[in-house]
């Protein structure tokens, strides 16, 4: 009886060069997903960089080499929360929004990520978690004081403050990513090699 062995594939090995250029560069892809995230409502934004930074520490297996982005991440992490918070409730105050008016844009935008405003022919979700918070501003800001004009004026008030909030994370998630690069780049090839 003749047996004939077949050829063993070796699998790769997963700290080849190769395979971690692959994992830094699909890691950077997904921090860009978090910088539009940080900008873009329901998309996570700087958690996502977080866990990127923190799956190339056990990759790389170098906690030392991340560090810096480590920390600068957390630091901006912490500020676009404040940053989230403060603009929404600024742009409100500035607008002179009542709490009616700031509950009615939480629904509106639940409302607008949901899918559950009316369809529009273009723009699709996105579109409704832009829209939603400014309509859900009007009329629970109408229902309040039942002025139009000042339920218009304080919609818009609430969305631009949130707008100009999602810039300031978005540029701070561009600092966090930066910071990254900066730090980890310039030494990817010894990385790799250790």
């Amino acid at each position: 009886m003749l047996l004939c062995q077949l050829p063993t594939s070796h699998a790769p090995n997963p700290h080849s060069p190769l395979s971690m250029h692959i994992v830094y560069w699909s890691l950077i892809a997904v921090m860009i997903l978090g910088i539009i995230g940080a900008v873009v409502p329901a998309i996570p934004g700087t958690s996502l960089i977080l866990v990127a930074i923190v799956i190339w520490g056990f990759a790389s297996g170098s906690f030392a080499a991340i560090k810096i982005p480590l920390i600068v991440t957390i630091i901006v992490l912490v500020l676009s929360i404040g940053v989230d918070f403060l603009a929404g409730y600024w742009g409100a105050k500035k607008a002179g929004a009542s709490k009616w008016g700031q509950i009615g844009a939480v629904v509106g935008l639940l409302l607008g990520f949901l899918g559950l405003l009316p369809t529009l022919p273009f723009g699709g979700p996105l579109l409704g978690i832009l829209l939603g918070p400014l309509l859900g501003a009007i009329i629970g800001e109408f229902a309040y004081r039942r002025n139009l004009l000042l339920a218009v004026k304080a919609g818009i008030g609430m969305v631009t403050g949130t707008l100009i909030g999602n810039l300031i994370q978005g540029l701070l998630a561009i600092v966090a990513v930066g910071v990254f690069l900066a730090t980890t780049y310039p030494n990817l090839e010894m990385i790799i090699r250790n």
